[in-house]
């Protein structure tokens, strides 16, 4: 007999109104910070908007970097924003506040432009990084909900929080501060994102592997070359655009007339046109016309929907052209290529 799994056992016997309870408290916190993040969009004013300019400015120098900073939980949210900036376009990097007053310091340059980050704005490790860009001129913008705090008035641009209860019932542990200083940062690397006009072809260089980079590879990097494809001309005998069929093994054979595509057979063909005569006819006889195509800069994620969703039924591969504008054929990309590269 199996074991009883101990965890499993606990959870059922936990009682309703002790479930009620934390389903209400997860749902308090969640509606808390969602208001929050409400009162948060109302307020962004110019601020915000000089923000973006500045740190947009040094982006074009291409010699800064955007450092961001700050200590304990905003420093948590400061390494996010700096890889969520690093990964939309804008070169970024963390600096632990502490390990700059011990030489770290000097991976700040003059190009640069500082966020640091601080609930309170009273953050002591944060002094030497205010001090630094102080004497250096370099652009300082500040992530507090305290204007009057030493961080809020040393800052060239202060970015001040909505100052709101946590969602801690104590009103102590960082939870809507830290919620609401991550969407301010993902609000400002969405911005310069699209300032930049940043393309689902130019993310994928960012973020290469993984699902993302997966999802992003572009046709043409799973496609079959002219060189790997079967072809035949419209006029040869199916016994022989079946040799070659055999030969290249991809489960079709394209049919060319002068240089140009002039139709596809695949396996779905040759089972319409099964018939004791089938070896004896022309290639132009079974091929499909027109067959469907996409352009070999296109997301593969795109040619899987086309071959999934292509009529009534799937189809096991899709040709290749050149461009939108230009259907010359280029290659021919398959349904279990695209499946076995994780795209899906």
């Amino acid at each position: 007999m199996a074991g009883t799994n101990p965890i499993s056992s606990h959870i059922d016997n936990l009682s309703v109104s002790s479930q009620e309870k934390d389903i209400e408290a997860g749902t308090r916190v969640l509606q808390k910070e969602a208001e929050a993040l409400s009162t948060l969009a109302l307020g962004l004013d110019m601020n915000f908007a000089k923000a973006v300019e500045v740190i947009d400015r040094m982006k074009a120098t291409r010699r800064g970097r955007l450092i961001v900073t700050g200590m304990g939980k905003s420093g948590h949210i400061a390494r996010k924003i700096a890889a969520t900036m690093a990964s939309t376009g804008t070169p970024s990097l963390f600096v632990h506040p502490g390990e700059a007053s011990h030489g770290d310091l000097g991976m700040v340059t003059e190009d640069d432009v500082v966020i640091a980050l601080s609930n309170s704005g009273e953050a002591p490790e944060l002094s030497d990084m205010i001090h630094y860009t102080r004497r250096f001129g370099i652009p300082l913008i500040a992530m507090t909900k305290m204007l009057g705090s030493t961080l809020g008035k040393a800052a060239d641009i202060p970015l001040i929080t909505p100052d709101l209860p946590e969602a801690c019932p104590n009103n102590l542990a960082p939870t809507t501060s830290t919620t609401i200083m991550m969407a301010l940062g993902d609000a400002l690397s969405v911005a310069l994102l699209e300032r930049m006009g940043l393309t689902e072809e130019d993310f994928k260089i960012f973020h290469p592997g993984g699902k993302l980079g997966k999802k992003l590879m572009q046709v043409s990097e799973l496609m079959l070359t002219p060189d790997e494809l079967p072809l035949v001309k419209p006029d040869d005998k199916m016994s022989d655009a079946l040799l070659v069929m055999s030969e290249k093994n991809i489960g079709s054979v394209l049919v060319m007339e002068n240089d140009k595509l002039a139709g596809i057979i695949t396996d779905g063909d040759l089972k319409r046109h099964m018939r004791d005569d089938l070896l004896s006819r022309q290639a132009k006889e079974i091929m499909t016309t027109n067959p469907k195509h996409i352009a070999k800069d296109a997301l593969a994620a795109q040619a899987l929907d086309v071959m999934l969703n292509a009529f009534d039924n799937p189809i096991s591969s899709l040709i290749v052209v050149d461009s939108e504008k230009d259907e010359t054929l280029v290659g021919l990309i398959r349904l279990n290529d695209c499946l076995k590269a994780g795209i899906a």
